[in-house]
């Protein structure tokens, strides 16, 4: 019986067989890449500089477009690299940092959606106390506690994942290493431990997504008091990205982890993963920036400065 000792290497599934297809992959994921690349580079950067932005919802914006980055950075080169060298190979240790990686930033990122439902909360509905619940360093706090919690969520699951014996071979069904793909890999009825951990944190990740629903709940009760139309849409300026980015992470998540077998295929998880993983991290910079003037206004501020510079 083979077991973890022995496999040195993990084989990513293959997006194509044929090398025109390989190719197309490539360029596909390149252009993807690139977008959320630049657009959260471009946040990242805007806020950093304009201290018009050096505020709680913006701090949070700036870390959930370093964990996007470091979301797509961690799986989309590596599927690039094979397809583009005709290959399917990934090391052990290469596999277990994937794994880490790509948890860490997912469970983070989860976490940061959280505490900015939280800040657009105090700000609407509390917005006498928004300067006592979210100065500067209690945002650095639950920025910190949002990290920490996702390095240490992912380690247990990283930890708990690879010390199971693996018998069923090392072909993952998947362009990335995740946690459901490797324990299929594993001996029967000795994954029973990590599925005790995902319970356990499906449970906490439960709690936050109960707490973002009753946070907008109240947040809607509070902007259709708002007298104004021009307040209120200001406050739904506010909230909308928001909530879209909220419902995308969330819902092509479960679907990915929840939807029953009988509608399953490879092809359909290969495509639910990508709207996942893939997908929020390029689109989420033209979500925020949509509906917002001054992240907008910062931002067009930033690319005329590195134009005229260099002229």
């Amino acid at each position: 019986m083979s077991n973890t000792s022995s496999i040195t290497q993990f084989l990513l599934l293959a997006f194509a067989d044929t090398r025109e297809l390989q190719l197309l992959h490539f360029w596909l994921f390149l252009g993807i890449y690139l977008a959320a690349l630049l657009g959260n580079s471009l946040i990242i950067t805007a806020i950093a500089c304009d201290h018009r932005l050096h505020t709680p919802m913006y701090f949070f914006l700036l870390n959930l477009s370093i964990l996007d980055l470091g979301c797509i950075s961690t799986t989309v080169p590596k599927s690039m690299a094979n397809s583009l060298w005709d290959t399917r190979a990934i090391s052990y240790s290469g596999c277990a940092a994937q794994l880490f990686l790509f948890a860490l930033m997912v469970m983070a990122e989860y976490y940061i959606l959280t505490i900015m439902a939280y800040d657009r909360y105090v700000a609407i509905c509390q917005p006498l106390h928004y300067g006592t619940l979210l100065g500067s360093r209690a945002c650095v706090h639950m920025a910190a506690a949002a990290w920490g919690s996702g390095f240490l969520t992912a380690l247990l699951h990283t930890a708990n994942t690879f010390s199971l014996p693996l018998c069923k071979g090392n072909a993952v069904d998947q362009f990335f290493c995740e946690i459901p793909q490797i324990l299929k890999l594993s001996c029967s009825h000795t994954y029973l431990r990590e599925v005790g951990v995902i319970v356990v944190t499906a449970c906490f990740g439960f709690g936050c997504f109960v707490f973002i629903v009753l946070s907008y709940v109240k947040i809607f009760r509070a902007v259709l008091r708002i007298p104004s139309e021009q307040g209120r849409h200001k406050a739904f300026s506010t909230c909308i990205p928001h909530l879209a980015v909220v419902s995308l992470f969330v819902s092509t998540v479960m679907f990915a982890h929840l939807k029953p077998p009988s509608i399953s295929s490879p092809s359909l998880d290969l495509v639910v993963t990508i709207l996942y993983s893939v997908v929020p991290p390029a689109v989420n910079p033209l979500i925020y920036s949509m509906r917002n003037k001054e992240l907008k206004d910062a931002l067009r501020n930033l690319i005329l400065e590195v134009v005229f510079q260099q002229k």
